[in-house]
């Protein structure tokens, strides 16, 4: 049996990410877990942003950002730089990140996390509460101890989640694709 609720955004887990915008000399990051992929030829992901944060603007103006990907010895810094205005401190100061210079946005990247998706503005889409950035990914870099024959090995980089207000790590394998035709 099962209980009828109202409707909300009861999806979970769903990543918790730090996204970085502006450039070397004045750059912010924000917290984002409304994140996903959209396509795969051209990769496009989004982050979905409140009009009202402090990134907002500096992404619609720049055209460009970084989604970085932390794991869980970052979970305090993903926290802090959710819950702080980037118009009040500087973000990579007060959580004690480096800026890293990517390699084809001039968004910075944070060093500390071992994944970073550099990405190009291709679109804005105005929704309500968040208006949805639609970023093509133009550059992947992953920490060396993660890439395995090529590609990145997601399920032991202690990548966080987000569920319920709390932060997870997912790296128990339940499954693989394909299961169902054996």
């Amino acid at each position: 049996m099962k209980e009828t609720l109202e409707a909300s955004t009861t999806l979970a887990p769903i990543p918790a990410v730090m996204v970085s915008c502006g450039n070397m000399e004045e750059a912010n990051i924000t917290t984002i877990a409304w994140t996903g992929v959209i396509n795969s030829e051209p990769p496009l992901i989004y982050v979905s942003i409140r009009p009202s944060r402090h990134s907002y603007n500096i992404i619609k103006e720049t055209g460009e950002f970084v989604v970085n990907i932390p794991d869980e010895k970052l979970v305090w810094e993903t926290d802090y730089c959710g819950t702080k205005s980037g118009k009040e401190v500087d973000k990579f100061k007060e959580a004690h990140l480096t800026k890293e210079v990517s390699k084809k946005v001039s968004a910075p990247s944070i060093a500390e996390c071992p994944i970073n998706l550099e990405c190009k503005l291709k679109e804005i889409k105005k929704l309500g509460s968040h208006d949805m950035f639609i970023g093509e990914v133009v550059c992947v870099n992953a920490a060396k101890e993660l890439v395995k024959d090529g590609k990145i090995d997601l399920a032991n980089a202690k990548l966080i989640t987000y569920l319920g207000n709390k932060y997870y790590i997912a790296d128990t394998k339940v499954g693989d694709r394909g299961i169902c035709l054996k």
